[in-house]
């Protein structure tokens, strides 16, 4: 505890009695300052305790003694010693009640007590303070250490809550609660977890204090410190430390033991990273080519659960290739997301980034990290800052065709402009949405111009009958009554369209060509739905 007025009342030496504000003399007193200007204000920085002899002031004046006692209360003065004996043989009137006016604590100082005293008093009483913060902060540390090596993070949450007072708990880089120290603070840090998240985007060595206005019960924290952990750009998780107040000395050191410990447990190193990368770069390649026994081999115990269950296969790269890896990136962001929803999960998961803002991961089917990536499916590529495409359930043998099922819907995704594209929606969708490409319409338009500038003319309508033949499968009676024609005239038309276009009907693959540059260009709204099929 820091020295306080009832401290220095109750030092025998010092010989001080109280003449106002008794019932404020549990203030902290930072420092003892004497100055016999009749304005120190300017020189104060707030809980000193002030001495005077009133050499300067019009101690008797009232008028001039509430302004001054005013502006020392204002100023956040811890409170005032005036010495009797040396101006004044006692406290002028004027003073004791405009202190007491102000219920600024007023110590009167014996002739026989030097102002030197006093202040050296309240050093040694602040030395002590801090030894003894010093040393706790020491033994918290000690403490913290054995629990964070004997126990895990959840003892070393507890044994820091007891340290401050309060509460603590632990959150993983995507602001889920990891633990909470004691048990009735699960809730407490639970309402957090945004602030949690917000912050981990903000990387390592940054802190936030917020405050809860709804706690209830056993619920103290009324005011939480954030931290988070990690090291380098990549974090490792946020500590939030919930207290009555702003912690002490003692206090800090030990939240600042744990942050280093959390850290330390909680980040994996740089390079055990990179050989687990590496690990799980060699298992993919090996599933690629068709190893899958030597890849259930090197996977060992980090990876074989993965290929021992159905699996999916994800592709993904980021919107802007030339964003800067690393901290909130888009694609770094997924990878940590699905990291961090297969370790809640208890679930393994394969991530291989290729450091060109591409990357590939394993993911159980069904576990978090799927379900994470199905998030992203009702997400924009411009508002998710990626494009993914995600395979169908498979396992290790039939690896390679889960890769091009999820290259295929990676490429989809990209066209669609879409964050997530799933293998099922291309089996079970249409054909026609990958038609949007620019490169296909720019074929269309090219092999449909000369026929549209014919119809331009006024020289017939080869386009539309084209596309109702087309839609009839080649009938020749059903497109004509579609169009309103004799067969005849159909026959001329399709004569003309095979002289301008140079190719000729009795191809599958010209009329299949056709087919797709007339929806290509005319989208949903041609004449027929039904794809055309080789007529007999």
């Amino acid at each position: 505890m820091p020295p306080t007025l009832a401290s220095l009342v109750q030092h025998s030496a010092l010989r001080l009695s109280v003449r106002a504000g008794e019932d404020r003399l549990d203030v902290p007193v930072r420092w003892v300052h004497a100055s016999e200007l009749v304005d120190p204000v300017p020189y104060m920085e707030g809980g000193e305790l002030l001495l005077v002899t009133a050499t300067n002031l019009a101690a008797s004046d009232a008028d001039a003694m509430r302004r001054y006692v005013r502006r020392l209360a204002a100023a956040g003065v811890a409170g005032l010693g005036f010495a009797v004996g040396v101006t004044y043989d006692d406290v002028p009137a004027a003073l004791l009640d405009a202190a007491r006016a102000e219920n600024l604590p007023l110590l009167e100082v014996p002739r026989r007590t030097p102002f030197i005293a006093i202040g050296k008093a309240v050093s040694e009483a602040v030395a002590a303070d801090q030894y003894r913060a010093v040393t706790e902060g020491f033994e918290a540390q000690r403490d913290l250490t054995r629990a964070a090596l004997a126990e895990g993070p959840a003892e070393l949450l507890a044994r820091l809550a007891a340290h401050v007072d309060g509460w603590a708990a632990l959150y993983d880089p995507a602001g889920a609660v990891v633990a909470a120290e004691p048990a009735w603070a699960a809730r407490r840090a639970a309402r957090l977890c945004e602030d949690a998240a917000v912050l981990a985007l903000r990387g390592p060595h940054t802190s936030s204090v917020v405050g809860d206005p709804d706690a209830e019960g056993g619920e103290s924290g009324d005011r939480v410190e954030l931290q988070t952990l990690g090291s380098g750009r990549r974090p490792g998780g946020v500590l939030a430390v919930g207290t009555a107040g702003a912690p002490g000395t003692a206090a800090r050191y030990a939240v600042h033991s744990a942050i280093a410990l959390l850290t330390l447990t909680t980040e994996r190193s740089r390079s055990l990273r990179e050989a687990e990368q590496r690990l799980g770069a060699a298992v993919l390649r090996m599933l690629l080519a068709g190893e899958s026994e030597h890849a259930r081999t090197v996977a060992g115990d980090l990876y074989g659960a993965l290929l021992d269950a159905p699996f999916r296969l994800l592709a993904a790269e980021a919107v802007d290739p030339a964003a800067e890896p690393g901290g909130d990136a888009p694609l770094d962001l997924l990878a940590r997301g699905l990291e961090a929803a297969a370790t809640r999960a208890g679930e393994p998961v394969l991530l291989v980034p290729d450091g060109a803002g591409r990357l590939v991961a394993i993911v159980v089917d069904e576990g978090a990290a799927a379900v994470l990536c199905a998030g992203y499916a009702d997400r924009s590529a411009e508002d998710a800052g990626v494009v993914t495409g995600l395979s169908a359930p498979t396992g290790p043998i039939a690896a390679g065709t889960a890769y091009r099922q999820a290259e295929a819907a990676l490429t989809v995704a990209r066209r669609r402009r879409r964050a997530l594209v799933e293998h099922e929606d291309l089996a079970d969708g249409s054909l026609l949405p990958l038609l949007s490409d620019e490169a296909v319409r720019a074929f269309a338009d090219g092999m449909l111009r000369a026929l549209r500038e014919h119809d331009a003319k006024g020289r017939g309508d080869l386009v539309d009958s084209l596309r109702a033949w087309l839609s009839r499968h080649g009938q020749w009676d059903a497109a004509a009554a579609d169009l309103g024609v004799h067969r005849h005239t159909l026959r001329y038309r399709m004569r003309r369209v095979e002289e301008i276009l140079g190719r000729s009907l009795d191809d599958p693959d010209v009329r299949m060509e056709l087919w797709l540059a007339l929806k290509a260009t005319a989208g949903q709204t041609a004449h027929a739905a039904a794809p055309p099929q080789d007529p007999a």
